[in-house]
């Protein structure tokens, strides 16, 4: 069974980055991922169409040879490229703008308590048309935005400030009451400020033919997965994570050998089915993508943008990759069944050369149970 915390935040949500911060592979990848969140960013321009688009233009693909890059639309124009009449880029400039000067205002104004008609009024605009441009451009609404931003900068201040009370206030928060349902952390904001202490964290490590695998537990469930080539280094990462934890090595625990043999089992094909306890926390928008995750067949792939149109965001294909990197259980929730729009595989925190091997074991276990 999932444990997760039930919260209203989305973890990290990104602005447009300026185009300085872009170089072409990277605003190829955007592209492929037809990521809204660098619409008004760069624009796209392919030499066998003449046409210019912005980045999450719906047209088909172009080949990467006949693409060109400009940073404004003014430069695409003036390098004889016209504006693409189904994702209409001329529109993206004033947009981009509205939205960045929402984020701006959020970020200003953390300890107040924020309302679209507040921010339509700062705005000049309808609070409809500022909800609407706001979600299309950042792929979150202005109140996950604010959530989060006052969220991340809780974790700093949880880390500079000389006491809990005192980061609370100072991330924006109006009462120190039920700040820890409103985050997450995983933990009380003082259990994340002092590293995880007071915790008891068992681990083991295991041979599998993909490599050295972790699993690591509460006394509640399963809190981290992963795998790596040597033990030092997979211990290592368990301590960054929980750094003032007590870590117990429990090879001979029965629970611990028991998730293990399954896991191992799941790696080589012949355990398709995992139902292991966790105790892991999430947002509300990682606990939709991980749900989502979880209901994909064995055997079987989707591609970021399916995962962010089952949970009813289309917008979000970015921030779903960025929920299936902070999966701590890789395997378990299985992320690795996430690929790129294209088809290629996109990344995997555990190695790509992994989940293309875990795929193939999958995809011929599911082809062998249907003979």
């Amino acid at each position: 069974m999932i444990e997760m915390a039930e919260m209203n935040v989305m973890t990290n949500p990104m602005p447009p980055l300026a185009n300085a911060e872009l170089n072409d592979d990277g605003r190829w990848q955007a592209v492929l991922m037809r990521d809204g969140q660098y619409d008004g960013a760069f624009y796209t321009a392919v030499r066998t169409t003449g046409v210019y688009c912005r980045p999450s233009c719906k047209a088909r693909t172009p080949k990467r040879e006949n693409v060109r890059f400009f940073e404004t639309p003014q430069e695409a124009e003036a390098a004889g490229f016209r504006a693409c009449k189904r994702c209409r880029p001329l529109e993206v400039d004033a947009h981009a703008a509205l939205a960045q000067s929402v984020a701006r205002y959020i970020e200003e104004h953390l300890d107040e308590t924020i309302t679209l008609d507040m921010l339509g009024a700062a705005m000049h605009v309808s609070p409809f048309h500022l909800q609407r441009v706001f979600k299309r451009v950042m792929g979150v609404s202005p109140r996950q935005y604010g959530e989060a931003v006052r969220l991340e900068r809780l974790k700093q201040s949880l880390k500079e400030c000389s006491s809990v009370t005192a980061a609370i206030y100072d991330a924006g928060y109006n009462a120190s009451s039920r700040v820890y349902e409103h985050t997450g952390l995983g933990m009380t904001p003082g259990e994340y400020r002092r590293g995880a202490a007071e915790k008891t964290i068992r681990y083991t490590i295991a041979d599998t033919a993909l490599g050295r695998l972790l699993v690591a537990a509460t006394e509640r469930g399963i809190c981290r997965v992963t795998l790596r080539n040597d033990d030092e280094m997979i211990e290592a990462l368990l301590v960054k994570e929980f750094s003032n934890a007590e870590f117990v090595r429990a090879d001979e625990d029965s629970d611990m050998a028991d998730w293990v043999t399954q896991i191992v089992a799941h790696l080589a094909g012949r355990h398709p089915h995992l139902d292991l306890p966790l105790d892991i926390r999430a947002t509300a928008f990682q606990q939709q993508v991980w749900h989502a995750l979880m209901t994909i067949p064995y055997g079987t792939t989707q591609s970021y943008t399916d995962i962010a149109e089952a949970i009813g965001n289309p917008k979000a294909v970015r921030a779903v990759a960025n929920a299936c990197a902070r999966n701590p259980v890789p395997l378990i929730i299985p992320c690795h069944r996430v690929i790129r729009e294209d088809g290629s595989l996109g990344g995997y925190a555990l190695g790509i050369d992994r989940k293309q091997t875990i795929l193939e074991n999958e995809r011929r276990t599911a082809e062998e149970g249907a003979k």
